[in-house]
């Protein structure tokens, strides 16, 4: 049985959508962000992965929380700013944002997520890169052979990593496969030009130019857009996680991130699920009145009002 289930809340395509997660085994809110180990294997202590001994399989062993699927175009993403982190799609200038369809391709070209208990601080820059970081949950593409769905949460296995210089910043996004796909074993970073020939370009071109039809230049990247390693790649997630537990303990400055928790016990950000039902109705309660308030606008346009 799935450790996690979602809940919807508003209308699909429109600014009130959000879909929140729930522990399956209580039906109890959680944050997507804060509350999912980032490893399937840890051993919690008050919320925060202890450290273990590991063998190679473990190691490069994570959860994934998807939020773009396959052959979307919403830019559905975990919104860190809002309380307990539902998932949303991505808002600009009061409008909703879509990801450009790259000739010939619709969409994203992977199942598009993130790590949980991760963070880029956009206070450190990163040490590969000397940029700053880019202050969400460090990116992952997962090249399986199946559409998933947003807010499912899976295992993936670490191939390598990408470094994207988005505007400055330092954009990491780890390439993985759900270790469920039926190729998942025989896959490292090197193979997937040998099994899915074309696909690492692709990639990089899709990178490259996704921002284009904005009126954007092109991205750079790091490396000259070498993907690099998994041993590279998890040093990147071990720092990205060490961040992101001293956003939750209140060791950095987060500005607008929102840390509300229900596993991390010595967070000062823990709430209580009494407190985490009551945020849901209350966002909910404010979007609703939100999209009801531009229904009736758009209602007295078209009426010529």
């Amino acid at each position: 049985m799935a450790l996690y289930r979602t809940e919807e809340r508003g209308r699909p395509c429109l600014l009130d959508y959000r879909v929140f997660f729930k522990n399956n085994v209580a039906g109890d809110y959680i944050s997507p962000f804060h509350d999912i180990p980032l490893k399937v294997d840890s051993k919690e202590e008050n919320g925060i992965p202890t450290k273990k001994a590991r063998n190679d399989e473990y190691e490069n062993l994570f959860n994934m929380v998807v939020e773009a699927p396959w052959w979307t175009n919403a830019k559905m993403e975990i919104a860190t700013e809002e309380p307990l982190n539902p998932i949303k799609q991505d808002v600009k200038n009061g409008k909703l944002r879509y990801a450009a369809n790259i000739s010939p391709h619709k969409g994203y070209i992977w199942n598009y997520g993130a790590l949980p208990q991760t963070w880029e601080d956009l206070h450190q820059k990163d040490k590969s890169t000397n940029c700053c970081r880019d202050n969400d949950p460090i990116d992952v593409c997962e090249i399986g052979s199946k559409v998933l769905s947003h807010g499912e949460v899976i295992h993936v296995k670490i191939l390598g990593i990408l470094g994207l210089s988005d505007e400055s910043e330092t954009d990491w996004e780890l390439i993985a496969i759900n270790v469920n796909d039926p190729e998942a074993s025989k896959f490292h970073i090197g193979d997937v030009k040998k099994f899915k020939p074309g696909y690492l370009e692709v990639t990089l071109k899709w990178f490259r130019v996704y921002k284009v039809p904005e009126g954007k230049p092109e991205n750079q990247f790091a490396f000259n857009g070498e993907f690099k390693n998994k041993a590279f790649a998890l040093e990147v997630i071990k720092s990205t996680h060490e961040c992101w537990k001293a956003l939750l303990m209140k060791k950095c400055n987060g500005g607008a991130i929102n840390c509300t928790n229900v596993q991390v016990c010595d967070s000062p950000f823990h709430c209580t699920q009494d407190e985490t039902r009551s945020l849901v109705e209350s966002v909910s309660f404010s979007l609703n009145k939100e999209s009801d308030e531009e229904d009736a606008e758009q209602v007295w346009y078209f009426l010529g009002k």
